[in-house]
């Protein structure tokens, strides 16, 4: 087949191109924010859109945008889909048992203020889940377990895509920082060292938003000396971590920090009033069809150790499977890769998204033996066996979880397919490019530029392969940085991935509440946004503000 370039000015207008680029992702924002269609039918839709889009007005074969979707829709089960059918097959089995019961009164032995039991899962376990695996763990996982505390649906949700920002661009043992070093040409320490110079404010703003987001400005002030502890925890060791060891350990070495400084500070000091709503500050009537637990107040200290062993088990199989060494080794043994015929370096990249004309990969790696949701599935078998299941109860709780999570499945699926069609049609760079007009500004909106790509793909790493490139070409054109764009793509980019949709599928079914992925964008919508804007304004500040310009490292 012929090669084909990519065409970001279709129309021979900034404007129309940059309008007709967004048409597919303002169409599924708006479907799924009217909350009138099922969100699965809704991604359905918006690929269809994005097809017609790309081979209509952006002059990509239809051969190739369809081989284009079909990847992106693999892709969305393996490994994403992958991760979230296990870790809600694991949960599943310890309700059931009644374990998760006794690990609920476990965590409220340690204070049963909400506000506090928040700040521990939400904020510093899940950091440590993002840093272990990422691609959707961490919001499956704590998703799952406040549900199992009590907290409302909305909560779980909404609360746990709000933590999950600061540690990200660090996630999957770095995996963002490798994936901007790769698009850049730039080297992953340095990159991981400037995001390090960014990211530390906002791990210390991101616990009080968390908690002000469920408690309001009252119940983030009785507790603001916790939140102190726990931001600053995570936040000086990510600072350090980042700049003087490497990008790999950052966010498993500040949780664990972080975790036990929070541990630690809770025996000499806890609130004078309990927090004991489950529930959202404002109205908030979300039910959930996922089984709750109900607490057990009396459990031994035997027992507790026995509830959290599935959990354990979990954490030390998702550090193992996260490992350099221990991918290399199963890759070595099984990790087919697949170049897709008619797609693979058959489309290219073109000025100025990059430098110099380059070919567009298309190979998808069946990793299968190294994937994190693999590593979940071991995790949940063990610990089932541990819990004491037979085989054929194991066998049908199984398909119970599948039969479950099956529309989140196909919508994961859906999104990917549009996610990766968009980035080989070349619709994320138009949208990019527009991005990049804004001169004097652009450190602000090539900030938001990485938010868009985490919006559109679901993924820091895809957003800062996407935009890497353009981040470094234009900002050597305006003499800014490069490393400073290049890290503000990251940096920015962490804060679209409360609101990308495969995140917000991956909540509502940690969470059971299906159908509701609306509700769940719109209490986050604002959040992110916000956020992303703050951190435009640092990196403003860090490219032409002393004494912030004293932190920007250069080539």
């Amino acid at each position: 087949m012929e090669t084909w370039a990519q065409v970001y000015n279709p129309f021979g207008s900034a404007a129309l191109s940059t309008l007709a680029a967004a048409v597919p992702v303002v169409f599924l924002l708006s479907l799924i924010a009217s909350g009138k269609m099922k969100v699965h039918i809704a991604a359905i839709l918006a690929l269809g859109v994005a097809l017609l889009v790309a081979i209509f007005a952006f002059t990509m074969p239809a051969g190739m945008a369809l081989r284009a979707a079909g990847l992106g829709a693999v892709t969305g089960f393996f490994p994403i889909g992958w991760i979230i059918l296990n870790v809600i097959f694991l949960y599943r089995l310890t309700v059931e048992k009644g374990w998760f019961a006794i690990l609920q009164s476990s965590i409220g032995s340690i204070t049963a203020d909400r506000r506090l039991q928040l700040l521990l899962i939400a904020f510093c376990l899940g950091a440590f889940f993002e840093g272990a695996s990422g691609f959707g763990t961490p919001v499956a996982v704590t998703g799952a377990m406040l549900m199992g505390l009590g907290f409302s649906p909305l909560a779980a949700a909404g609360l746990s895509l709000i933590a999950n920002t600061a540690p990200v661009a660090f996630g999957a043992l770095g995996t963002p920082i490798q994936g901007l070093a790769t698009a850049t040409g730039y080297d992953p320490y340095i990159l991981g060292a400037m995001v390090g110079r960014q990211l530390p404010f906002f791990s210390v703003i991101v616990p009080f938003w968390l908690i002000w987001a469920f408690a309001g400005w009252r119940g983030m002030k009785e507790i603001w000396p916790a939140i102190l502890v726990c931001g600053v925890s995570f936040a000086v060791p990510q600072f350090l971590i980042s700049n003087f060891i490497n990008p790999w350990i950052v966010d498993i070495g500040a949780s664990i920090i972080s975790i036990l400084c929070l541990l630690g500070f809770l025996q000499i000091w806890q609130p004078k009033e309990l927090w004991l709503s489950p529930k959202l500050r404002q109205r908030d009537d979300s039910a959930s069809t996922m089984p709750v637990p109900k607490a057990l107040p009396n459990a031994s200290r035997k027992e507790i150790i026995t509830a959290w062993m599935p959990w354990a088990i979990l954490c030390s199989i998702v550090v193992i499977w996260g490992s350099g060494d221990f991918r290399n080794a199963v890759n070595a043994y099984f990790a087919p890769a697949i170049p897709i015929e008619g797609l693979h370096n058959l489309i290219q990249k073109v000025p100025p998204v990059v430098p110099m004309p380059a070919a567009e990969g298309a190979v998808f790696t069946f990793s299968f033996l190294s994937y994190t949701g693999t590593g979940i599935l071991v995790a949940a078998l063990i610990a089932a066996f541990y819990m004491r299941f037979s085989p054929v109860r194991i066998v049908r709780a199984y398909v119970e979880t599948l039969v479950i999570v099956r529309y989140s499945l196909v919508t994961i699926a859906a999104m990917l397919a549009l996610g990766t069609l968009t980035r080989y049609s070349g619709i994320d760079a138009t949208l990019g490019l527009s991005f990049a007009q804004t001169g004097v500004f652009y450190p602000f909106f090539g900030t938001l530029l990485g938010w868009l790509g985490v919006a559109l793909t679901g993924s820091d790493t895809a957003s800062n392969v996407l935009f890497g490139g353009l981040q470094r070409v234009t900002s050597e054109q305006l003499g800014i940085s490069p490393i400073l764009m290049a890290a503000a793509n990251s940096s920015g980019g962490v804060m679209g991935k409360m609101i990308d949709a495969q995140s917000i599928v991956v909540a509502s079914t940690a969470t059971g509440w299906f159908g509701h992925e609306s509700t769940i964008l719109r209490f986050v919508f604002l959040h992110s946004i916000v956020l992303a804007s703050l951190v435009g304004v640092l990196v403003m500040l860090q490219a032409y503000v002393w004494p912030f310009n004293l932190m920007v490292l250069h080539p």
